[in-house]
């Protein structure tokens, strides 16, 4: 008797995750480097375009497909010795979501003037209100598609409308293949800006 009733809990579980994971929708986002845009797209349909800063000519954002890997609000930034808590003066600002390429990721800033320009590291930045919606909006295992150069996607995404005065696509181009890697911990987040400089260098 009690190994049929865990045989039917065990089947009802079962069940269960694969409803949850019928109903999920299937989230991707865009990142044009070249328009500085970045798109939330779910089930195929653009729920969101947001104006983002990517990496300046020296040291470019990856381009490739990767997925979130970790997630992180109001992380503490730590880089070369020194420690920036959570607060204004943090450079990722208030949310992280690291990628599966080391080193790189989508989070805030606290250059808000920067946004719609080449500026960064190579990460993603974005301004605090459109990320803390961005933020609650995804999750650990999306897809990111950093696209560098505009293509028939990006124009339907995001128009066809004037390039920046400085395209992204002059930059030099880093690309990254999907490669499991180990989580950091929160603290070791902020470790991200010396890993990207090593990564660009290769």
């Amino acid at each position: 008797m009690l190994g049929k009733l865990a045989m039917v809990a065990v089947a009802a579980m079962v069940l269960a995750v694969q409803a949850m994971a019928q109903e999920a929708p299937k989230r991707v986002i865009v990142v044009s480097l070249e328009d500085r845009k970045l798109a939330l797209v779910e089930d195929g349909q653009v729920q969101k375009v947001y104006s983002v800063a990517v990496g300046k000519p020296s040291t470019p954002s990856p381009v490739g497909t990767f997925t979130i890997e970790r997630r992180a609000a109001n992380p503490t930034y730590r880089h070369n010795g020194k420690t920036v808590l959570p607060g204004p003066g943090n450079p990722v600002g208030t949310r992280w979501m690291g990628l599966s390429v080391h080193g790189y990721g989508i989070h805030g800033t606290n250059e808000p003037n920067s946004i719609g320009k080449a500026a960064s590291h190579g990460c993603i930045r974005m301004a605090k209100a459109d990320l803390e919606e961005f933020y609650e909006s995804v999750a650990v295992g999306d897809t990111v598609e950093l696209v560098g150069e505009r293509n028939e996607q990006t124009a339907q995404l995001f128009g066809t409308g004037e390039k920046p005065a400085v395209a992204a696509a002059a930059q030099p181009v880093l690309t990254a293949a999907i490669a499991p890697l180990p989580v950091p911990t929160p603290e070791a987040i902020g470790a991200h800006a010396g890993n990207r400089v090593l990564m660009a260098s290769r």
